[in-house]
């Protein structure tokens, strides 16, 4: 078990280190085309070529990990993606960090050690074949209910001629994408129990392939959300329905059980919470250190709060990983660059 965890830690860190290197060596480089031109300036440009064989390695190990544990331990667990590049763009790129910050990693780190020492191995449960398509059926019918109840607020908002989002919009944005992203791991798990169970191989390469379309899809509903909408409420939504939906799916669709042991189980479901708690600590804390500090704005020296500034405009430039074009490290973590957006 801890060697799965291990693995996911080492695949998200990937995953999301890999990104923000991309996106530094891309500050220099064309929009990125078939051109042979073009296709030599980004093979030769170190960051860019660095960056993506971390992303790409990030997605073979996480495949890796779903391979040998449960989904609903690897999903909760690559939502600590997010605190490792916190720490990373602290040392590394020398970004000031604020207290919430590191509140939020602490939470992740114990509700990964929790979820490490709750987790059990469990036996290959019996999972039909005809459970994938029975699967698509409940996702469909939840994004029909989704879009129905989003497209009534839209058509209120165009009727008020309102141009920002309302924040039931966001939250259905977060939602889709954050659902999609949980059921990309899901599918992919799939794949392994199936041949586990004695199916043909080629259903691991159909599962990822269905993954991939599921994670692209997540990040469609998720850029398009941030266009009008705030960054802060989108990527809150979507990192906790992306390990919330991981879960419920692993142990639906898949027979994932709890620990059978009382103390295993309470730390496991611990693990579970504290985890979801960092997530949205670290996604949220330039704006919680803002309504923190805004009461004490007289009380904080000019200095201070030259640094809170500072610590601002680095997190906004900095913690940007988009998701993984396999299996998305959290999703929720990924689009925080987009500057948070108050309503009009």
């Amino acid at each position: 078990m801890w060697e799965s965890i291990c693995l996911t830690l080492v695949a998200t860190a990937g995953n999301n280190i890999g990104k923000v290197l991309q996106k530094k060596g891309t500050v220099i480089l064309p929009p990125l085309s078939f051109k042979l031109k073009v296709i030599r300036t980004y093979a030769v440009n170190k960051f860019w070529v660095i960056g993506f064989l971390m992303d790409i390695s990030g997605a073979l190990l996480m495949l890796r990990a779903l391979s040998l544990a449960p989904v609903s331990v690897i999903q909760p667990v690559s939502g600590c993606g997010l605190a490792i590049l916190s720490i990373f763009s602290h040392f590394y790129l020398h970004e000031v960090m604020n207290i919430v910050d590191w509140m939020g990693i602490t939470l992740a780190g114990i509700g990964t050690i929790g979820v490490g020492a709750g987790g059990e191995e469990q036996e290959s449960s019996a999972v039909s074949i005809l459970q994938l398509p029975w699967l698509a059926f409940v996702v469909v019918i939840v994004f029909v209910l989704l879009n129905g109840w989003r497209r009534i607020y839209k058509r209120q908002r165009r009727e008020q001629e309102l141009i920002e989002y309302e924040v039931v919009e966001e939250i259905i944005y977060g939602l889709e994408s954050g659902i999609l992203f949980g059921m990309a791991s899901v599918i992919s798990k799939m794949g392994f129990v199936f041949v586990e169970q004695g199916f043909s191989k080629m259903l691991i390469p159909l599962c990822i392939s269905i993954s991939i379309c599921c994670s692209g899809t997540g990040f469609y509903y998720q850029t398009h959300g941030l266009k009008h909408g705030r960054a802060i409420v989108i990527s809150t939504c979507a990192a906790v329905a992306s390990i919330v939906t991981g879960v419920l799916a692993g142990m639906l669709a898949l027979g994932e059980q709890l620990p059978s042991a009382p103390v295993a189980r309470l730390s496991l479901l611990l693990g579970w919470l504290f985890i979801m708690m960092g997530v949205i600590l670290l996604v949220s804390s330039t704006r919680l250190m803002r309504h923190i500090l805004w009461p004490l704005r007289n009380l904080i020296p000019s200095g201070v709060d030259r640094n809170f500034n500072l610590r601002r405009s680095g997190s906004l430039r900095v913690k940007d990983p988009s998701p993984s074009a396999v299996i998305p490290a959290a999703t929720l973590h990924h689009l925080i660059s987009t500057p948070a957006k108050e309503k009009a």
